[in-house]
């Protein structure tokens, strides 16, 4: 892992578009499957997890998820419980409610909030299965008041034996009971469209690999998605008071997700950057991962040296990571510098784990510098919100003229008539322009007085 100035190091990362070939792909599986249902599902299912299924097995049944909690620990159970509790508490803080505002004019205004009818959450397969993310995903949907939340997952994140049986306890403990056995951009389209066999949703969430994440963008518009979640980051902000074997099994612990994970250590202690990296290759000669991790911190990975801790942060406000962690002296005395950043873990003992399994925030998080404008995934993502306006008559015969006068400066004098019908019907001053008339367009018309 390279020791760098921060004058050396660009923070600046290339967001994840895909090639032409990779979203010409997709485009063409989410035609298929939004033109052909069932069919050209079950078609990619065959031919990207090799699995032959037919409509009626693409459910998993409940035997199935009895049979999952056979398969695991009983430890597992209950810590995935004390998990889901956790993160439950947490939510439940967030939940709004719908509000009205009388005025003494006896106008109402308010907003109503109204959960999303149907949700869709992926759960990936690939490098690693995620029991963690159904709860981060579900829960928060089911705090809002989503009725309807459906998990896709690919047929095969268990390998030959099916679906992983972590993936669907940790579903049925979350309290998801329609599940399908459908992963990649095909699963997307699927919720987006509908097939005979999958009813279409409202909002789709959770992580995936480059295609889920290209079939999102696709198919967003049709349907609301969460966002499109880059590889995962860490950054760490540390000084001498710092231990760095805690450093660098932080730093490890995402470097490991894949080999486009970032992991950045930003400090003011040359001494403690040469301990650090020492630490980064003992602890990666013995990591299991060790061979994901190690091209990440090759290619995303680097010490950054700054002046001060305050250099730091500044530093860490331009890089917006997803997971920041702080552990100097005092990190309470610094926590209001920090702008950007989707979580914050402050000390030697808030592990980013603590955050990723139990601690009850919400580990899906703004990744590619997006915490500069856009926050974790929380209760707000499963609602929706109407406005509500009640004018009395009193209110509107003290507001017309101006609402008029607005209307009419944007040259909407459809608009503007559709106030001064009701004025002029309730008697108040029939003309509110000065004794101008207008044309549709809104241009003055000029005519010859009357008797003169």
């Amino acid at each position: 892992m390279k020791i760098v100035s921060a004058r050396e190091f660009d923070l600046r990362r290339e967001v994840e578009y895909g090639s032409p070939e990779q979203n010409e792909t997709v485009r063409s599986i989410v035609k298929a499957v939004k033109e052909q249902g069932d069919a050209a599902l079950l078609a990619f299912t065959e031919r990207f997890d090799g699995m032959k299924l037919d409509a009626a097995s693409l459910r998993v049944t409940q035997e199935e998820l009895k049979a999952a909690y056979e398969a695991v620990e009983p430890s597992f159970v209950q810590a995935i419980a004390a998990a889901a509790d956790n993160i439950r508490r947490f939510h439940v803080r967030q939940k709004r409610n719908s509000w009205m505002d009388l005025q003494p004019d006896g106008s109402l205004l308010g907003q109503i909030i109204r959960p999303l009818k149907r949700v869709g959450v992926y759960v990936p397969g690939g490098k690693a299965a995620y029991p963690s993310s159904v709860l981060m995903n579900v829960i928060p949907a089911q705090v809002a008041g989503v009725p309807e939340i459906v998990m896709v997952t690919p047929p095969a994140t268990g390998g030959k034996a099916g679906i992983d049986p972590y993936i669907l306890v940790a579903a049925a403990e979350a309290g998801v009971n329609e599940i399908y056995r459908v992963g990649g951009a095909q699963a997307i389209a699927s919720l987006a469209y509908g097939t005979d066999t999958i009813a279409p949703v409202d909002k789709i969430c959770g992580p995936g690999n480059i295609y889920v994440a290209l079939a999102k963008r696709e198919v967003y518009g049709a349907v609301d998605i969460d966002s499109i979640a880059g590889p995962s980051e860490i950054a760490v902000l540390a000084d001498d008071s710092a231990d760095p074997a805690y450093v660098a099994a932080d730093l490890l612990s995402q470097a490991e997700h894949d080999e486009m994970a970032s992991a950045i250590l930003v400090t003011p202690s040359e001494g403690f950057a040469q301990a650090c990296q020492a630490e980064i290759a003992r602890q990666l000669a013995e990591l299991p991962r060790r061979d994901i991790a190690g091209a990440a911190i090759e290619r995303y990975g680097a010490i950054i040296l700054v002046d001060s801790v305050e250099e730091g942060i500044r530093a860490i406000n331009r890089l917006a990571p997803e997971h920041f962690e702080l552990i100097v002296e005092n990190p309470m005395n610094y926590l209001g510098l920090v702008e950007n950043a989707g979580a914050i873990f402050l000390g030697p003992y808030s592990s980013e784990p603590v955050g990723d399994y139990y601690a009850g925030p919400n580990h899906i998080i703004p990744t590619n510098g997006t915490a500069r404008f856009s926050s974790p995934v929380d209760v707000d993502d499963f609602i929706k919100k109407s406005s509500l306006i009640y004018y009395s008559k009193e209110a509107l015969l003290e507001s017309g003229a101006t609402i008029m006068e607005l209307a009419r400066r944007e040259g909407l004098e459809g608009h503007a008539r559709a106030i001064e019908i009701r004025l002029n019907k309730e008697g108040k001053a029939g003309n509110q322009d000065g004794g101008k008339q207008r044309s549709g367009n809104g241009t003055e018309i000029r005519g010859e007085p009357e008797n003169e």
